[in-house]
């Protein structure tokens, strides 16, 4: 059994007198231990709530829909209730956010921040509990952490906070982590500093890590399998290597296809998917990417389309892929005729 195994999840948003928005749309992907699953895709396609979903910090408001099961060792989350899933998350299930600014207190030094995770799941008080947070803020690359314990967020860098964020996920540590988007607005230096205190960490403890990212770069480095998201839906899986050899969907090909290459011409132009994101179809009325498609047949409207299952666990959502490798493309209806 995976340690967390994400089965049909869905959350709708409704507001009155408009149309509801499922953000998430029948979202399954599982993680083992010690293994790095990836969430990826533009922004708008659900990666974010679903890891919201997951850890139970929707807001509750009217109109909120939450189904599925998201079992983590045994346990569905979604069924909890706030004292129970308080437990866990922090303890076992932790998660490093998107924008460490304005996920840490302003007006709170770093160090009772720390210190705090540590008092309500470990039980450590006073000077125990400061030697820990600073051995903490150590192990991810903080420079002087007794002194750092004592500054605000707007003290540290942009990097140091999204390490001081890390060091309170870990605090405990957890057996999953969720890391959403970690890397945001940092240089490329501090990023792939960031990239590798995941992977130190994930190595050493076992630890498993869902990494939410728009970056297929990021993913290249550090993801085992990766789950492909568009309009709230998975619309291919696979592991790292046959996804970036041989992707099936059009949507992971025009992802692919939009990443600058050293190896690329002066003059060669990227190949960007065309559209946006709001130019979409209901799943309901066929595939949602079809408005945006270069591999759009007839076919693709009607009916939603189903997941293809190949060989090594891969799957994807498409009635008309992009050709595997040594494959004889089908002709399209024009050649037909």
């Amino acid at each position: 059994m995976a340690l967390l195994d994400v089965d049909d999840l869905s959350v709708t948003f409704a507001r009155r007198g408009q149309r509801p928005v499922r953000a998430v749309d029948g979202v399954s992907f599982s993680v083992d231990s010690g293994e790095i699953v990836g969430l990826v895709g533009e922004s708008g396609c659900g990666k974010s709530v679903t890891s919201l979903a997951v850890m139970g910090l929707l807001p509750r408001q009217p109109g909120l829909t939450v189904g599925g099961r998201a079992v983590f060792d045994g346990t569905d989350l979604l069924t909890l209730d706030d004292r129970s899933r308080r437990d866990i998350r922090g303890r076992d299930v932790a998660m490093v956010f998107q924008d460490p600014l304005s996920s840490l207190n302003p007006v709170v030094p770093i160090g009772l921040q720390v210190t705090e995770v540590l008092s309500r799941h470990r039980g450590l008080k006073g000077e125990v509990a400061a030697k820990e947070a600073a051995a903490l803020l150590d192990r991810v690359g903080i420079p002087d952490p007794r002194r750092r314990l004592k500054e605000y967020p707007h003290q540290l860098s942009g990097g140091m906070r999204q390490r001081a964020l890390i060091a309170m996920a870990v605090a405990c540590r957890p057996r999953l982590l969720i890391a959403d988007e970690p890397t945001t607005a940092l240089d490329v230096t501090i990023q792939a500093q960031i990239l590798e205190l995941l992977k130190d960490l994930v190595r050493d403890s076992g630890t498993a890590l869902v990494m939410i990212t728009h970056d297929l770069g990021v993913v290249a480095g550090m993801c085992d399998t990766i789950n492909v998201l568009y309009a709230g839906r998975v619309v291919e899986t696979a592991r790292r290597r046959p996804l970036f050899r041989e992707p099936r969907h059009p949507y992971t090909v025009g992802l692919l296809g939009s990443v600058p290459r050293l190896d690329a011409g002066r003059r060669e132009r990227l190949n960007p998917i065309p559209g946006s994101v709001r130019d979409l179809l209901p799943w309901s009325d066929g595939c949602a990417f079809a408005p945006r498609c270069v591999n759009r047949v007839d076919d693709c409207v009607g009916e939603p389309p189903g997941t293809v299952h190949a060989h090594g666990g891969r799957g994807y959502r498409c009635v008309n892929p992009a050709p595997a490798p040594g494959s004889v493309p089908a002709p399209r209806e024009e050649e037909k005729q």
